[in-house]
């Protein structure tokens, strides 16, 4: 940032046109359940969290969305006019794909990977950076698997006029070094997880010299360094309640695209790890199935690798390895899980966010894990089809979608979350082919 740019500058409104396509609002699915998603806990206190407990980490702002009930909540136009770069993001039929299938099915697909940053992670990014800004904080802290959420929040804080620290997973550090480069291009910095820079990174190497590293761990490491700084917050990208508020600005957009063409989704596949992507795209379906009586079926992919919602008990749980941070009921493979060092990188969390999981328990959306191999061989497919080659965390969507086009005997139509393009990760590609 040059000495003649303040802060205060970056986050007013430029007076940009927003196209009126461009949402102004994020939905909160949390208004139309039928029974509320239970309370995030003290680990101290086992009492609920209240936004005392939060205020270390997060701006009130963040803390009063994390619990908000309210159905829609405003989208700041300085974060409208940063989305406009490129939202509303494309919804496209895949016509080449469903001749390649040979299936009667409509098969559409919802294009995150024309963000600046190559996937739906900016959604929250953004939003996250402008508040910490309001606030005065200077400086966020992160964690991140394949790199999307690191590159993301590296790119928002270069606008926003904010500092940024990540730390990396380090089997993805080793795997993937243009996503590192992608984010000191935008002026973050990144440390492969688990480092000697932490108390919690120290502790982890000296049990296991040779881990391959977690999520789990690289948060333990991102919320210990911003609770150690008072100009520093930290910022999550999955999991928690604003997070998916703000990613709801894919589903919106979906849906009336949809609308706008006389379609109505029969069935949505979204990939899913913390669970960001998977309820942006289909909360804002699921509240008018639960609204109006649609029947939207939504199928959360998880990769088979690191499966919390087909595999993992509903319970409380730490959200990262170290215990610093709140418990919450969720999915759960247990705060302790390493996942195998997995081509996709993402999708590698322990747990799944708690309005998912919550959704899931209520029976408002099902979930199935692939293996990699099939995730991989749908993301070739689809590429040689349509172009575009998904990031290999939206290939569990597509591999998802594919077998129930394959299988489909009307015209039913089907939605694909792809949440990303994978042109950073080109080497779990190689590998694989």
């Amino acid at each position: 940032m040059s000495e003649t740019t303040s802060v205060k500058s970056l986050i007013e409104p430029t007076g940009a046109v927003v196209p009126s396509t461009v949402p102004t609002h994020w939905y909160n699915l949390a208004a139309d359940l039928p029974e509320p998603c239970p309370p995030a806990l003290n680990p101290g206190t086992q009492e609920p969290l209240g936004p005392d407990d939060l205020a270390p980490l997060f701006p009130m702002a963040l803390i009063m969305q994390e619990v908000s009930t309210e159905r829609e909540v405003e989208i700041p136009q300085t974060v409208r006019e940063i989305y406009a770069l490129w939202r509303p993001s494309p919804l496209i039929r895949a016509h080449r794909l469903e001749r390649a299938l040979g299936t009667p099915a409509k098969i559409f697909y919802k294009y995150e990977g024309v963000s600046p940053a190559g996937s739906h992670k900016p959604n929250t990014a953004v939003a996250q950076a402008y508040y910490n800004a309001v606030e005065g904080t200077t400086k966020l802290t992160t964690e991140t698997g394949a790199g999307q959420w690191g590159a993301s929040l590296s790119f928002a804080c270069s606008l926003l006029g904010l500092d940024c620290e990540v730390w990396q997973v380090r089997a993805s550090y080793d795997q993937k070094p243009y996503r590192r480069f992608q984010m000191e291009t935008y002026g973050g910095i990144c440390h492969p997880s688990p480092s000697d820079l932490t108390e919690s990174g120290r502790a982890m190497l000296a049990a296991d010299p040779n881990t391959t590293g977690s999520l789990g761990m690289a948060i333990s490491e991102a919320v210990e360094t911003a609770a150690q700084d008072p100009n520093a917050h930290y910022a999550l990208g999955s999991v928690l309640n604003h997070v998916l508020l703000h990613q709801s600005v894919i589903g919106i957009e979906a849906m009336d695209q949809l609308d706008q063409i006389g379609e109505r989704a029969d069935v949505i596949f979204g990939c899913a790890g913390g669970g960001s992507n998977l309820a942006g795209l289909t909360f804002p379906f699921i509240g008018r199935n639960l609204r109006e009586g649609t029947s939207t079926q939504i199928v959360a992919c998880e990769p088979a690798a690191c499966p919390s919602l087909t595999k993992g008990e509903y319970r409380y749980d730490h959200g990262d390895v170290a215990g610093l941070t709140p418990l919450l009921k969720m999915h759960t493979l247990g705060k302790d899980f390493v996942p195998p060092p997995i081509h996709a990188g993402g999708l590698r969390y322990h747990g799944m966010a708690p309005m998912v999981s919550h959704t899931l328990n209520l029976g408002l959306m099902s979930a199935i894990a692939v293996e990699q191999e099939d995730a991989f061989a749908a993301g070739v497919e689809f590429a040689r089809a349509e172009g575009i080659i998904p990031a290999p965390e939206s290939t569990h969507a597509v591999a998802g979608a594919i077998a129930r086009a394959r299988a489909a005997t009307t015209d039913e139509t089907i939605l694909i979350g792809l949440s990303g393009n994978g042109v950073l990760d080109l080497t779990a590609y190689a590998d694989y082919v």
